[in-house]
């Protein structure tokens, strides 16, 4: 049997989750390994000589889940080193409470999940919906519906190394349909709160070029699915030429 954790980085009784692990066991028996606390916009971030406790918690389904106190990579991290049964055919994070495309990704915690679970060799799937007041298991069926044929062509096929598919879904039911992207530009538009000595980032959403066609945006504002594959080389290969004709030296 097909065996698959599922992680998020909103927390490990957010709706989108127990959404995501229903519909995966479809495909095989699920292990939900997430962080105990909402971890949004975490990054990439791995917890090295600290307490990161882990305890057995239960979710509204009944079903039993592992809560980490540290972020989504720390999930993946951990359950790699021995919490868990390891490896898992794959791990998919999600499914996320509002988009995660263009330079998201970086901040994500759902994306960098999965690539964390690439790290330790293992084929993963990140999934984020749209909507921002997906407050209610109900909202990410559709988006579920959509993970689970893609996780299914992941188990059949495989991934590259190091390479992993970052699924974006519109807050549209049924969704047009899939398109194979690749990221495009966010536009932030962060603003800086001050209370005394206490700062905060707010502001709106971030923005972005809606109509590149063949982007993460401009399919998921046109009602398709998004599937973009992520690879963990992060060379500029094309600037290197250039960037050699620099001449560099240390004399």
């Amino acid at each position: 049997m097909n065996r698959m954790i599922v992680t998020n980085d909103d927390g490990v009784q957010a709706p989108g989750i127990l959404a995501l692990a229903t519909a995966m066991r479809q495909l095989g028996s699920v292990q939900v390994i997430a962080p105990s606390v909402n971890q949004s916009a975490s990054g990439h971030k791995k917890t090295l000589f600290q307490d990161i406790p882990a305890n057995e918690v239960v979710l509204a389904d009944k079903t039993s889940a592992i809560a980490v106190g540290g972020s989504p990579a720390d999930c993946i991290a951990i359950a790699a080193l021995g919490l868990v049964e390891w490896p898992p055919r794959v791990v998919v994070s999600g499914i996320n409470r509002g988009a995660n495309m263009g330079q998201d990704v970086t901040y994500s915690g759902t994306v960098t999940a999965a690539l964390e679970a690439a790290i330790q060799g293992v084929p993963a799937v990140a999934v984020s919906l749209a909507q921002r007041d997906a407050d209610r298991v109900e909202d990410y069926a559709e988006a579920a519906r959509i993970a689970v044929m893609v996780v299914r062509k992941v188990l059949e096929k495989g991934l590259p190394p190091l390479t992993i598919l970052n699924l974006n879904i519109p807050p549209v039911s049924p969704v047009k349909g899939l398109r194979l992207t690749r990221q495009g530009v966010r536009i932030y538009a962060d603003e800086l709160a001050r209370e005394n000595n206490i700062y905060r980032i707010v502001g709106p959403e971030p923005g972005g070029n809606y109509e590149e066609e063949g982007t993460d945006l401009w399919a998921v504002n046109k009602g398709y699915a998004s599937l973009t594959p992520i690879h963990l080389d992060l060379t500029a290969h094309r600037f290197l030429a250039d960037l050699a004709a620099w001449d560099i030296t240390t004399d």
